[in-house]
Order: C-alpha cells, then sequence, then structure tokens
C-alpha cells in the first residue's frame, strides 16, 4: 500500500529517483536486515554533489520501513565538539535497533578517531551507524582487526551515461536532449540535476550552460524575490560565512532589516543555525556567480561591505570571540574558482588557543630548539621573560600539555639587549630606522615565532589559529605604526604574503637557519582601507614598505613607483598600437637616445626582459602568466586564468608576484 501522507510522497519520489548506487544500496540494505555478517558502521564518501545525501535519505527510508528509530545528524552545526555530537546522538546509545545518520562528516573530520575509539564502543545492541563525508575515511578502521569486519567503505564514483541519463529520465527530460545534459555534468547528480531544472530551449535549439542558463538556475532555485532589499540580502548570504541580522543592517540599514531579516530565515534554501543563516552550498555558488556576471561591480561592492562589518565585529568581540570573527572574515578571502589556500578558514575546535601559563615554557623552549634550533630558543627564552604575555600556547582539547605556540610582540624602542638577544629583532629595527622611524606614541608589532613540531610552518590547523590570532592582533590593535611576520620557508609563503600586503625586507642567520621577515607600514595603508582593498576581486596588492623612505632616497622612490606605473600600464596597452605609442617609457632609459621607432624597441625591451624571467620555477611562472595575461590577450582576467589551468585566486597571486618581478627585471637588466 503506497504512502498518501506528504512526507511518504517525498520520502518515495526520492526513491523513485535515486538511479544507480545498487552495490552501496545492497551493503546498507544488509545492515538493515540485521544480517549477523553485515558491517555495523558504513562510511559514504565522495565530492560534493555526488549524491552521498541521497543515499542517506535511502538508509532513512529502508531502516523506517523496517521499524527502525533513525537518528539524523548534519555535522555542519557540530563544530567538531564531541560534546556537542554525544547530545544529538543520545538515542543511538540507549534504544537497541536505533540508526544514526551522520551527514557532512568532514566537517568535524578530527572526531574521526575519537567516534571510532570512544564514542561507537556505547552504541546501543543492534545500532547502526552510517557517515558520509567528503574526504576518504582513515586507514585505521580497515587495519584494525577489530573494525576491518565491521566497517564498510562505500566509495561514491561520478553516475556512468546509462545512470545519468536515467536520472534525467526521471526528471522528466526528453530524450534528444540528454546528452548534452550529460556531457555537461560529468557524472555529477547535482550538476545533472540543476541541469534538468532549466526550462527547454527551442525544440531545435542546442542545449549548453551559458550565463543565462545561469540565470534561470537562480531562478529556479531561489524563486521570486519580492524587493530589491531582498536581493541584496541574498547577495549578503551568498558572500558572508554566516549571515546574522547586524551583518544585513550593515549592508542594508536599520529600515528594512528586521523583516528581510525574517524572510531569509523562512527560505527553504537557507538553514537557521545558532551562530546565524547558511545557504545550501549550491545556492550559495549560484548566488554568488550570478551576482559577478550580471554586476561586478556591486558584487565587488557587496564584499567590500561584508569586510568592513567583519573588521567591526572582530573589533568588538572577546579576546576568544575574536578568532572566530577573523575565520568568518578569511572565509571572504577564500578563493572562488578552486580549493588551492595555504590556509583553512574553517573552526579547529579540536586545538585550544591559551595564554602561556608558566608551567609551559619548559616545554616552549624545548620545542623551539627541536624545531629551530638553539639560537631560536635562547630567543625565545628572552623573549619569555620580557613580553610573557605576548604568546599564545595552542594545546589539544582536553589536554593541558602544550603542542606548540606562537608569540606577537610590541616594541616602542631598540634596545641593545633585545638586539643582542635576538637577530631577527636587530634586523627589524635596522629596517625601520632606515626607512620608516616610528614616531611619538608609535610602536611596532611582529609575529615571531609560529612553532608546530612535525609540521612546522606548513599549512596546519594550528597554523590557521596562528594566522587568525596574528590578523586579530593587528584588526585590534590601536597605535600600531609598523607590523612584521617571519617564516623560515619564505618560499612556500611569499606569494601569498605578497597578495596580503606584506614585502620581504630581510633574510635573516639565526643559528644557521635562515629566517625571512615580511613588513608592511599600516602608515601607507590603514587596517580600514586593507580590509576594503583585500576582497575586492582583482585588485592590486599596495607597496606598503617602505613608507617614508630617507631624504637621499625619496626621489629614487618616486621614480621608481611611477616606472612601475608607466610598466603595468604599457602591458596593458600592448595590443592597442595607437595607445602603446603613447607610453610614458618611450622617454625612459629603455628606449635609445634617437631610435627610429621607440615603440618597436620599447616592445623589445619589454620582450627582453620577459624572456630573462625563467631562470628559476618562480620565474617561469611569472613569464607563464604575463604572457597569458597581456600578451596573449585574453578576453578577460578569468580567461587567462582558465588558459593556464589555475583558480582564479591563485592565478591573481601569481600575476601580481610576476608584475614585481618584470618590473624589477627591466630596472636592473639582470
Amino acid at each position: 500500500m503506497g504512502t498518501t501522507g506528504l512526507a511518504g510522497r517525498l520520502a518515495e519520489a526520492r526513491s523513485r529517483a535515486l538511479v544507480g548506487r545498487e552495490p552501496e544500496r545492497a551493503v546498507l540494505d544488509r545492515m538493515l536486515s540485521g544480517a549477523a555478517d553485515a558491517p555495523l558502521v558504513a562510511y559514504v564518501h565522495g565530492p560534493g554533489g555526488i549524491g552521498k545525501s541521497s543515499l542517506l535519505r535511502h538508509a532513512a527510508r529502508q531502516a523506517e520501513l523496517a521499524g527502525r528509530r533513525v537518528v539524523h545528524v548534519d555535522a555542519r552545526f557540530l563544530d567538531a565538539d564531541p560534546r556537542r555530537l554525544e547530545e544529538a546522538a543520545v538515542p543511538v546509545c540507549a534504544e537497541p535497533g536505533t540508526v544514526l545518520l551522520l551527514d557532512t562528516f568532514e566537517r568535524c573530520q578530527p572526531l574521526e578517531a575519537w567516534l571510532r575509539d570512544t564514542f561507537l564502543l556505547r552504541l546501543a545492541d543492534g545500532a547502526l551507524v552510517v557517515l558520509a563525508s567528503r574526504i576518504a575515511p582513515d586507514a585505521e578502521w580497515s587495519l584494525d582487526p577489530g573494525w576491518a569486519p565491521l566497517f564498510a567503505e562505500l566509495a561514491l564514483s561520478p553516475l556512468d551515461v546509462a545512470q545519468s541519463d536515467a536520472l534525467l529520465a526521471a526528471r522528466g527530460v526528453p530524450a534528444d536532449r540528454r546528452p548534452a545534459f550529460v556531457a555537461f555534468a560529468g557524472g555529477s547528480p547535482l550538476a545533472l540535476s540543476l541541469a534538468a531544472s532549466v526550462p527547454l530551449a527551442a525544440p531545435d535549439a542546442p542545449w549548453e550552460p551559458t550565463e543565462g542558463v545561469l540565470t534561470t538556475l537562480v531562478d529556479r532555485l531561489v524563486g521570486d524575490v519580492p524587493t530589491a532589499a531582498h536581493q541584496r540580502a541574498l547577495e549578503v548570504v551568498a558572500q558572508a560565512y554566516v549571515t546574522r541580522e547586524s551583518l544585513v543592517r550593515a549592508v542594508l540599514g536599520e529600515g528594512e532589516t528586521p523583516a528581510v531579516f525574517s524572510w531569509l530565515r523562512q527560505q527553504p534554501y537557507v538553514e537557521t543555525t545558532p551562530e546565524g543563516l547558511h545557504p545550501h552550498d549550491a545556492v550559495r555558488a549560484t548566488l554568488a556567480a550570478d551576482l559577478r556576471w550580471r554586476d561586478p561591480e556591486r558584487y565587488d561592492e557587496i564584499r567590500v561591505r561584508i569586510s568592513v562589518a567583519a573588521l567591526q565585529a572582530v573589533r568588538a568581540a572577546t579576546e576568544d570571540d575574536a578568532l572566530l570573527r577573523v575565520a568568518e572574515w578569511m572565509f571572504l578571502c577564500r578563493p572562488r574558482n578552486g580549493p588551492e589556500h595555504p590556509y583553512d578558514w574553517r573552526a579547529h575546535p579540536h586545538l585550544e588557543d591559551t595564554p602561556l601559563r608558566p608551567a609551559d615554557v619548559p616545554a616552549v623552549l624545548r620545542m623551539a630548539a627541536e624545531t629551530e634550533g638553539p639560537a631560536s630558543a635562547a630567543a625565545v627564552a628572552h623573549w619569555v621573560r620580557r613580553q610573557p604575555e605576548g604568546f599564545r600556547v595552542y594545546r589539544h582539547a582536553g589536554s593541558a600539555t602544550p603542542a606548540g605556540f606562537m608569540a606577537t610582540l610590541q616594541l616602542t624602542a631598540s634596545l641593545p639587549e633585545d638586539r643582542a638577544a635576538d637577530p631577527v629583532i636587530a634586523a627589524v629595527w635596522d629596517a625601520v630606522a632606515a626607512v620608516a622611524p616610528l614616531g611619538p606614541g608609535e610602536h611596532l608589532g611582529i609575529r615571531r615565532f609560529a612553532v608546530e613540531p612535525g609540521r612546522h610552518q606548513r599549512p596546519s590547523p594550528m597554523l590557521d589559529l596562528i594566522s587568525r590570532r596574528t590578523i586579530a592582533k593587528e584588526m585590534r590593535t590601536r597605535g600600531r605604526a609598523v607590523a612584521f611576520t617571519v617564516f623560515e620557508d619564505g618560499d612556500r609563503w611569499r606569494d601569498y604574503l605578497f597578495e596580503a600586503g606584506l614585502r620581504e625586507i630581510a633574510a635573516v642567520d639565526v643559528g644557521g637557519r635562515r629566517q625571512c621577515v615580511f613588513g608592511r607600514d599600516w602608515r601607507r595603508q590603514t587596517v580600514e582601507q586593507w580590509v576594503e582593498h583585500r576582497v575586492q576581486t582583482v585588485a592590486t596588492p599596495v607597496a606598503t614598505w617602505p613608507a617614508t623612505p630617507p631624504s637621499g632616497a625619496a626621489e629614487d622612490h618616486r621614480r621608481r613607483a611611477a616606472f612601475e606605473k608607466d610598466v603595468l600600464e604599457a602591458l596593458r596597452m600592448w595590443h592597442t598600437p595607437r595607445a602603446f605609442a603613447t607610453s610614458a617609457l618611450l622617454r625612459s632609459s629603455l628606449v635609445p637616445p634617437g631610435s627610429a621607432d621607440p615603440a618597436a624597441d620599447l616592445r623589445a625591451a619589454i620582450t627582453t626582459a620577459l624572456d630573462a624571467l625563467p631562470v628559476d620555477p618562480a620565474g617561469v611562472k611569472a613569464h607563464e602568466v604575463l604572457t597569458a595575461t597581456y600578451i596573449a590577450a585574453p578576453r578577460t582576467l578569468k580567461a587567462a586564468a582558465r588558459r593556464l589551468g589555475v583558480p582564479y585566486g591563485t592565478y591573481r597571486r601569481h600575476l601580481a608576484a610576476a608584475k614585481a618581478r618584470l618590473v624589477e627585471q627591466l630596472l636592473t637588466g639582470s
């Protein structure tokens, strides 16, 4: 007998729409049947949109038909806190035969070992667990002889052509239209469903994903939007990691905010969490891409407003909450066309950021010696005595043992004892004295140490927290004139720091180890200006060092800045001969005096400098990105990024570094 209630009819419709996945469904069905040799834990994994949640809904449907209780938990709202999971899953430990469905487990992946070794051992008799994650399971599940027969790994791959065709047929797409949809979607159930939701054009018109399709998808996913204010609020939701009423107010103003925010909470594609509103991932991506296509200027305007509001939130937060607010701001800075990024904006609640305790000092000194050597440890010992309040110690949740540390120092004067104890500080004060002397009431700040044994200064959750603490200090501290950060692995971080406005100013030998110092002058670009500039779609990094050249170098500094501007202008005019023939560089030393064809000689000089760049991997990269951007003449910067095969955010970082390298090559000729 069919189910006539809305919930039942919805479940049946979803069941009919689930195509393929026969082997995975067979495993789940055998688990739910209670077979003695069936696994007790199934781990479904695959990329976003591959159908993990659909498979979980199948498990829920089958469990309910078998008379089992189902507990469905979305890990997005657990914050990787084991206590939150325990609270949400109480029935699984108390009621025999209960089925726990844990979706988006990648959001709390650090809990995997705790889940396997602690929580699952407390399940009631006959209880089952099905997890879904974008990340593959830890190998320990299969290596452990106890878990191996009780665990099933279900890796979801793209649908094949026949399965994709069946999904489209279930969605009512005519047979003659399906091949184009299948080619577009590449086996992704989500992409197939989105394509199938687009109204068909004229019968003879070929289907292809265009910007118009994007607009249609917005209409299908979002529906009617009452007013321009509601549309603007949606644009905020699409950009911000979490949207609170205060953020909507910062963009819209006081008048319309309460009603608009209430409307947002009622939308089926927006989820309400204790932190605020989160849109469905597909809705977020579609809305953002649509606005970027329709109105790039408003796209940047929205991002700037959100960034400024985030700065205000960081400044108003408590010391502990400031890191969460910084993480939300970092989400705004993430690359929009790919995953490559040295920092992860997400929460890391399995790590704790704490003040330095007296009992921590021996462990801190030991970690410094083991990771950076005795000379660095001696510098740490000096600063622990001088500024213990500048140190933060990182511990795994529930543990008192230090796992790493960092220090942000605040200095107002160059003291002999500091210079003698720490060669990095001596080099910093020398740089400040040479180009940016401090004025009355000003100080310098430096993130001097970032130590994590085993993963020293490679991307990691701990380094994410160190970065957030550093950014929070910069955003919240008043009177800071110049700021510095130190990395041993300068090559890894140079491009990222350049995009963020930090220039390499020194490389210092500390006990035989090279430490790179990067700096900025907040008197050239304020924090408020920086957060606005940082999130714009295409923004050339501001030269924030040096700020005030010494009197003998002032004219050279001015000339260099003008030269850099002229070089970039010449590149932009490369394929416009009339404009190129007016370049200010025609009167520079790049063109020989009395040249018969100054424009041709200028082109030759720039081409020669470009060809001289590939002397190392970074130079090869610079040559490729400059050629793709200016010489090959793509229609847009995004087209250049596609030509290079890199995410747009990565492309922008490479382009900024490449411009600086070309200018240096033209100036030095070496």
